[in-house]
């Protein structure tokens, strides 16, 4: 029973990447209420169409998570990967705002 729930699971999860993804892409460094410069909003845009990216890739992935295992392994170790640098990046500077830590939170 629950092999039958995780791909709905990876499909809510996905969620957050898709709508995060989609509105740094569209509103840029506006989506978090943060002031910035153009060189800073066009690298979040950059960093929402990777995020959008693994989003659907998430979804892509649980529609045959059997088949697409080997993927969705990928794409989780890359997830985590960006995580442990946000944690090293907290110990280099400290905690970053609410939303971050909530990514941080999904990311490990």
């Amino acid at each position: 029973r629950s092999m039958e729930m995780l791909p709905w699971m990876i499909r809510c999860a996905a969620l957050i990447p898709l709508l995060a993804g989609a509105g740094g892409g569209l509103w840029g460094v506006a989506f978090l209420g943060e002031a910035a410069g153009p060189a800073t909003a066009s690298h979040l845009r950059y960093l929402s169409g990777l995020l959008l990216g693994l989003g659907l890739l998430a979804l892509w992935c649980a529609a045959d998570l059997p088949r697409r295992r080997a993927f969705f392994l990928a794409l989780c170790a890359i997830v985590a990967l960006g995580g442990a640098m946000r944690l090293f990046g907290v110990a280099l500077e400290g905690w970053p705002p609410w939303p971050h830590r909530l990514a941080l939170v999904m990311e490990l």
